[in-house]
Parts: structure tokens; sequence; C-alpha cells
């Protein structure tokens, strides 16, 4: 019998800072490297931690890096309102200037994606280069559908962090890649209660009014206004058991690439999370590497 693999979990600790802007205190990760800094936004329900492949793979020897958890998610404070786009998009400013960053080059995965190119369409003169990482203007009719499996989770509570880490380990959308970055991820947005037991620190509230803000936006109109180079990556295996659909469908990923006025568009492997993580998030990195160094 072959012995199941075992990972060591990353700890990224040593990264940890918290800052208080807006009467909000906020959690970031920050990886010093030299300019120019990157800041990558995470997902709708997910933490900075999401992007612990892309640091593996040495993201942060080339440039620093910065990823906050998102208000309402992860060890960033959870106020019960105030999570339109606009709400977002003002938080990661602040923060910026509290780092004293005149201009970063902004980038995110999902919902992070999203707030990207808002933010690149209302403070241009804050971003110099725009990364959407699997996200498009036009949703999968079944998004909500797809995304519930992953978005269940926020309400549950398990016996224990390892329990809670098993079951997520066994999800159809994670099968095969399975490393130390992608449970270093899951477990920086645990919870262990006094009791033992273990839950997410996303409020689902922040999520759903999130959600919600998200609709509430001209993205067609935000798309056409932003000035910058953007590259797209795009994420076209099954989200889910074999047979699923990708979570960004390849047509519309390339539909919303075109509607920049500047966008190269690259399709890599893995799914909506898997991206990130492991082997695909080498080529993830070395996508964000050859776009930063194009001068054209």
């Amino acid at each position: 019998m072959t012995a199941e693999p075992r990972f060591v979990v990353d700890d990224r600790s040593d990264y940890d800072r918290f800052v208080t802007v807006r009467g909000l205190r906020i959690h970031y990760l920050d990886y010093d490297g030299p300019e120019p800094a990157i800041v990558l936004l995470h997902g709708l329900s997910a933490n900075a931690n999401e992007f612990g492949g892309l640091l593996d793979e040495g993201l942060a020897d080339t440039h620093r890096v910065i990823a906050p958890d998102l208000r309402g998610r992860g060890r960033t404070g959870k106020p019960d309102s105030g999570y339109s786009m606009g709400d977002h998009a003002a938080d990661i400013i602040a923060l910026l200037d509290e780092l004293g960053l005149d201009k970063v080059v902004m980038g995110g995965h999902s919902f992070g994606a999203l707030l990207s190119i808002y933010l690149a369409a209302k403070y241009p003169e804050r971003i110099s280069r725009v990364i959407v990482i699997d996200a498009a203007i036009f949703f999968h009719p079944d998004t909500e559908e797809l995304l519930k499996p992953s978005l269940a989770r926020l309400a549950r509570i398990l016996p224990s962090a390892d329990a809670y880490i098993k079951e997520i380990r066994g999800a159809a959308h994670v099968a095969g890649a399975w490393d130390g970055a992608l449970e270093g991820y899951y477990r920086a947005e645990l919870q262990q209660n006094p009791d033992g037991t273990a839950q997410s620190l996303t409020s689902a509230n922040a999520v759903a009014q999130a959600l919600r803000g998200v609709g509430a936006e001209d993205w067609t109109g935000l798309v056409e206004s932003v000035r910058h180079p953007v590259l797209l990556l795009n994420a076209g295996e099954a989200y889910g058991p074999p047979g699923s659909p990708p979570l960004v469908p390849p047509e519309h990923a390339q539909t919303t690439a075109r509607s920049f006025r500047n966008c190269k568009y690259v399709a890599v492997p893995g799914n909506h999370l898997t991206m990130v993580f492991g082997r695909n998030a080498g080529v993830v990195r070395a996508e964000i590497e050859s776009f930063l160094a194009d001068d054209s």
C-alpha cells in the first residue's frame, strides 16, 4: 500500500501585518521584494493566503507582494455593512496610502479581479498594470450553483480543524491538487472555538453583500474605461466533479479580454482554484513575469 503524502503546511506568520484605516482593522501579508509592488486581491470567500502557491513559486523574489484580507474575510474586521465595490476599493486605496505606495500593479482572483478592474477604472493614477485571474464581465448562468459547495463551508461548524481540512481535501474542486500551500490557505480561514470545534473566519453576511455589490455595477462600462495594460488569465478545467463546466468559460473570458483597450488573454492549466496552486502556479507566475517585463 502506498502511503499518503505528508505536507508541510505553509506558515506565513512572518509576513503578517495589521493596520487600521477607515475605522477598519485590515490584516495583510507583506513580502518585501523589489519594486514594482504587486497588490493581490483574493476571491469572494477567500483570504490572503490564496496566493501562497504564487509566492512559493518565487513571485516575491522579484516583486514586493502585498495581499490583504478584504473586509469581512479572514482576520480583517467584519462590519455589518459596507460591502459595495466602492467600499472595498476605498479600503484598498487607504491601505496603499498607509503604506506610502503611490502606484502599484493591481491584480486579483475572481471577485478580487473584478475589484482590480473597478480600482483601475476609478483610481487610474494609482495603478500601472492590471492582472485579472479568472474573471469575466459575463457570468456563467450556473455560477451560484457552482459556488454552492465552496460557500457552504462558511456557515458550518466542524468537530475540529483537522476534520474541516479532511472534508475540504476530499472536495471535487481540489481533487489531485492538494499540497502545503493549499492546506495553508484553508487553515488560514479557520477559527478554532473553545470547545475544539472549528469554523470559517469569513462572514457569510459579508460574502452575500459583496456578491450583491458585484451585481450592482456596470462591468461593461468599467472595463471599457480601463486604459492600463491588462493580463487576463483563464482556467478552463472543470470546477467540481468530472464533467462540470469551468467557472469562467473561455468564451466569456475572451469576450471580456476583447472589451479592454489593451489586454492579453492567456489560457492556463487548472480550474478556478487550482490554477494558483502547485505546478499550475508556476505557469501563472511565469505569465505574470512576462507581462510585467513587456514594455510594449
